[in-house]
């Protein structure tokens, strides 16, 4: 073994006896098929990287309703679900685990981007900053609809479907998207949120609709097959809070009592705007004072960086990103010491193979 025993030593979290440490940070790459359908070009993607202890697979839209951006993957119809079980299976394949990250984009969306008859929405009705990319280019985000009780009730039990899909389609769990200012953040934040209802105002109303979906996520999947992941103190498509500790103190201590898998949060230099309250903030280390079990922490980590929390307890796992995408057998190149390649920015979000499946392992790279 490395240098690097924590990283590489097996842990269990909820259901899964995971046999390292090291997590595939969910990462939107906009190559799904027609109708947000997987395809065979997604299964070689994540079968390649299946040596990741835990792969938390990409965003997918719980509805049509719910989508936010070109070519991301859905998991609300029968051929969504066929296209994701060949990636569990090629990922299984290999003595992976993977879970399905749940989505709803809330106000980050743009018509030209969703199906046809579908509308935006969002806890009040205020446009997201900034503009999406269309087809046409870039445009700025519309003013969406603030979901009435009715809204809210049929966006929980679209994530329960979600949840009972992604088992269908071979996920070993799901991971619930709260984070980077889609809808759930969104209904967390006092700029998003001006309701006077039971769903807005003070910290624990705006914190309802968190409690209430990964409370039905437990229900249909079993906790222990569930994950949240938290952007504390960030502050991507404008969600921001003016007491962002009161809130997170409070988000994080009420799941506490679901028995979930892990919580998972974003480091702020990765998700947060220096110029925000909160930014400063030693995210990994807040979220542990507020959180009893499992927690897997990203952004920005280096291997050495990453052994460190492992060894100092502050975290469990370590979640990986762009790491991730020029590196398909990043745990053996940990393991064996490797240098990493870089990731090509350019290729993020394009369609195709080129930056997707592309990048070769250390051993290939030799071989050229």
């Amino acid at each position: 073994m490395s240098g690097h025993e924590q990283l590489l030593s097996p842990v269990v979290v909820g259901a899964w006896q995971l046999r390292n440490r090291i997590v595939m940070a969910p990462m939107t790459r906009s190559r799904a098929g027609a109708r947000g359908v997987p395809t065979a070009l997604n299964a070689r993607y994540y079968g390649q990287r299946a040596g990741a202890g835990l792969i938390i697979a990409e965003a997918a839209q719980i509805s049509p309703e719910g989508q936010g951006y070109l070519r991301t993957p859905g998991i609300h119809e029968r051929e969504q679900i066929r296209g994701w079980r060949a990636v569990t299976e090629a990922v299984h394949e290999h003595g992976g685990t993977i879970v399905l990250q749940l989505w709803h984009v809330g106000r980050c969306t743009h018509p030209d981007n969703r199906m046809p008859g579908t509308r935006g929405v969002a806890p009040s009705a205020i446009a997201a900053p900034g503009r999406i990319f269309t087809p046409g280019g870039l445009l700025p985000m519309p003013v969406p609809e603030a979901l009435d009780r009715a809204g809210i009730a049929a966006t929980v039990a679209d994530y329960g479907q979600a949840a009972v899909n992604a088992l269908e389609a071979g996920f070993d769990g799901v991971e619930l998207h709260a984070a980077n200012g889609y809808l759930i953040d969104q209904f967390l934040h006092s700029s998003s949120n001006l309701r006077t209802d039971e769903y807005g105002g003070p910290v624990r109303n705006r914190c309802r609709l968190l409690r209430e979906v990964a409370a039905r996520l437990a229900e249909r999947a079993g906790a222990d097959r569930v994950g949240v992941r938290l952007s504390p103190f960030g502050a991507f498509n404008g969600a921001v809070d003016e007491d962002p500790a009161s809130l997170f103190a409070n988000a994080i201590e009420e799941l506490n009592g679901l028995g979930i898998a892990y919580l998972h949060v974003i480091n702020v230099e990765v998700s947060g705007d220096r110029n925000v309250a909160g930014a400063s903030t030693d995210v990994v280390a807040f979220a542990r004072r507020h959180w009893k079990g499992r927690l897997i922490a990203a952004g920005g980590y280096t291997t050495e960086s990453a052994e460190r929390e492992l060894v100092s307890k502050r975290a469990d796992l370590v979640a990986f990103g762009r790491p991730f995408i020029a590196n398909p057998d990043l745990v053996e190149r940990i393991r064996s010491e490797k240098p990493w390649a870089e990731a090509q920015r350019a290729t993020f979000y394009t369609e195709g193979e080129a930056g997707y499946t592309d990048y070769p392992t250390a051993t290939q790279a030799v071989a050229i």
